[in-house]
């Protein structure tokens, strides 16, 4: 392997977490050096700098100064991510960043061209560049049994917060709509845009049960789609039944049913693993598949990432721009119904 990406990280908030959990103990280690960090706060900045002997930067056009800096990891808040982004490609820096990465559907799908165009890499953890371990299963059952046209799908997840304002964007309902879906959901909303394209109309139903923030904590979407099919997303951050982030999903074709997660999981599943399920109708006759494969999670495709900054062309079934601006219009078109109602 040539020498690792040299990486600057911006926004010490949610990149902190970054930090800790992807570069420092993560699969993000074997590819990524980090050489520089940057925040508005002083000396939030200054503590990480001090304590990974890197630079540390307040200005962000000075970092995209650094010649040093080949690469930028942003972790800021999603309201005008695109234009940051765009300032990063335009001074020849490729791009890992996290979902969505903007809340304007209209910028995010223009800064994607662009970054095509000048030949650079945008990269998040959702949609992942590469279609997962579990997801490929799945998507292999559906062309493998021939079970057509999608029909409809729940998905689920949730976890257990007890959350108070803390004065960031998550407090705000313009900048977090319909939180646990934003935040959480999402994951869900990407995972199915795989099977289900072109969103037609959502309904949103959100409440507040435990949380102290402003925002919700408890949402469910609905959405139709072009073709007549129908799914729908429940995000909660108010069960604790020890299952957390398990993203469960259950999607239905003319010719069968496949699954991922559904109920309640094996405790002796393996860590890390998704259990994946296959119900169809073939000739006449129900034909069953059941396995583990390594689950989607949140996490980040370095070794993708790495790989499409040194120039190697991938392959496989890979995330376009098409389908990740579809997801952050799916985002828009909810707060719409929000703003509405």
């Amino acid at each position: 392997m040539s020498s690792k990406i040299r990486l600057g990280l911006v926004g010490l908030n949610f990149g902190s977490w970054i930090i800790e959990n992807e570069l420092l103990a993560g699969a993000g280690r074997e590819y990524i050096d980090l050489v520089a960090v940057c925040d508005l706060d002083a000396a939030k900045t200054a503590a990480w700098s001090a304590r990974l002997g890197v630079k540390g930067y307040t200005d962000f056009a000075r970092l995209l100064e650094d010649p040093q800096v080949e690469a930028v990891g942003l972790f800021t808040g999603p309201v005008g991510r695109a234009g940051l982004i765009d300032r990063a490609i335009t001074a020849g820096r490729d791009v890992i960043t996290t979902k969505p990465f903007e809340l304007d559907s209209a910028q995010a799908g223009a800064v994607l061209t662009k970054a095509a165009r000048l030949g650079r890499v945008v990269h998040l953890n959702s949609p992942s560049p590469r279609m997962p371990a579990d997801l490929a299963v799945l998507a292999g059952w559906v062309e493998e049994f021939h079970l057509g046209r999608p029909v409809a799908y729940r998905a689920t997840t949730w976890c257990s917060y007890r959350e108070q304002p803390d004065g960031s964007w998550y407090d705000d309902p313009e900048l977090c709509p319909a939180a646990p879906i934003f935040r959480l959901g999402i994951y869900l909303i990407n995972d199915v845009s795989w099977f289900f394209r072109g969103v037609q109309d959502v309904q949103v139903f959100q409440s507040r049960l435990f949380t102290g923030r402003p925002t919700p904590d408890n949402a469910q979407l609905s959405i139709l789609y072009a073709d007549g099919s129908i799914g729908s997303i429940f995000s909660s951050f108010c069960i604790d039944d020890r299952q957390f982030y398990r993203c469960a999903l259950e999607m239905n074709f003319e010719r069968g049913t496949v699954t991922r997660n559904l109920g309640v999981l094996d405790a002796n599943l393996t860590a890390g693993m998704s259990a994946l399920a296959l119900s169809a109708g073939v000739n006449g006759e129900q034909v069953t598949r059941r396995c583990q494969v390594k689950s989607a999670g949140a996490g980040y495709q370095w070794d993708v990432f790495y790989r499409a900054v040194r120039g190697e062309r991938l392959d496989g079934l890979l995330a376009g721009s098409e389908m990740i601006v579809s997801a952050i219009r799916t985002i828009e078109m909810m707060q719409a119904r929000l703003r509405r109602d």
